[in-house]
């Protein structure tokens, strides 16, 4: 079902982030012109064999550069980081930028101390130091265990934002509302109303055309989704609409769409779609997908995976 892969390949294509409540550091740096908020939890991933698998199968490429960059100064990513947070934000006339931030049980001093022998500088912005790291990154401490990184114009716009110069995600209600259902997740994510339509309009393919889809994508006002790993796979996606109405015609959008892909689908996109359930839910519309783990690892082997893998 091209729904589920528009999401999976979001929370692990599009970027990557811990699955628990952001950290105090971490949310001070983020924007309040949002786009998406990603969260994964690598405790919870480690804890699930089919979260693993799908973690090595779906890892972006900037996912292991950033890894690689951080045993560059001598943090092993699989012990040393509880949480990956991925923002993605407008920034006036330099467009959309993203900055990530990883926590964990850092040993700091030995950090600087390593980049201050293998002689990496330190550039000053207001008060903070920016290190190069590998791969054209640059990162910045924002605490004893919270690192922020990215390219430099991201890293400053990100910093101004702690630093009270600019607007942060508390005053961005919608955003920070939608970010208390699902921060407790194993896998989460928060998008904005723009990204709603696109991600939607992915999802739907060529029945996204019809007229219906176009009169009510403006009343989409955001989305949310989780993804837990605690007895098989469990997706749960919440789109938010402006009225029950749009909800309710969504609803039944995605529900036909549905219908007319298992028709001819593939046995792995027939279990995809038959183990779905898409209800509205006043002015929201719920999307729930749920699989044991033989299942989803058989899903995962299909050409449903492959196509999003590449």
């Amino acid at each position: 079902m091209r729904l589920l892969r528009i999401c999976l390949a979001s929370v692990l294509l599009v970027s990557m982030a811990y699955a628990m409540p952001l950290n105090s550091s971490a949310r001070s740096c983020v924007p309040a012109d949002l786009l998406q908020l990603i969260s994964v939890d690598y405790r919870a991933l480690k804890d699930s064999p089919t979260a693993m698998q799908l973690k090595q199968q779906l890892m972006p490429d900037n996912i292991k550069q950033f890894e690689a960059a951080l045993k560059g100064i001598g943090l092993d990513p699989e012990k040393d980081v509880d949480s990956l947070t991925f923002a993605s934000f407008r920034s006036g006339k330099q467009g959309i930028k993203t900055v990530g931030v990883a926590a964990g049980p850092f040993n700091m001093k030995a950090v600087l101390k390593k980049m201050k022998l293998q002689k990496y500088v330190p550039k000053k912005y207001n008060n903070n130091d920016i290190y190069p790291m590998d791969g054209g990154l640059v990162m910045s401490f924002l605490d004893d265990s919270t690192l922020l990184f990215g390219d430099g114009t991201s890293i400053r716009v990100a910093l101004d934002t702690r630093d009270g110069q600019l607007l942060g995600l508390d005053t961005n209600g919608n955003m920070a509302d939608m970010m208390t259902s699902v921060d407790s997740s194993a896998v989460w994510s928060i998008l904005d109303q723009q990204g709603t339509q696109n991600a939607l309009h992915s999802a739907m393919g060529d029945a996204s055309k019809i007229a219906d889809y176009e009169s009510i994508k403006k009343r989409l006002m955001g989305s949310r989704y989780s993804m837990n790993f605690n007895s098989g796979v469990n997706f749960d996606m919440t789109v938010v609409t402006s009225d029950s109405t749009t909800a309710a015609t969504v609803s039944s959008l995605l529900k036909g769409y549905m219908l007319y892909k298992k028709v001819n689908a593939t046995p792995a996109e027939k279990v995809a779609v038959e183990n779905t359930a898409v209800d509205p839910d006043g002015q929201n519309v719920q999307v729930r997908f749920k699989a044991n783990d033989q299942q989803f690892q058989s899903l995962m082997h299909s050409d449903l995976f492959a196509a999003v893998t590449h």
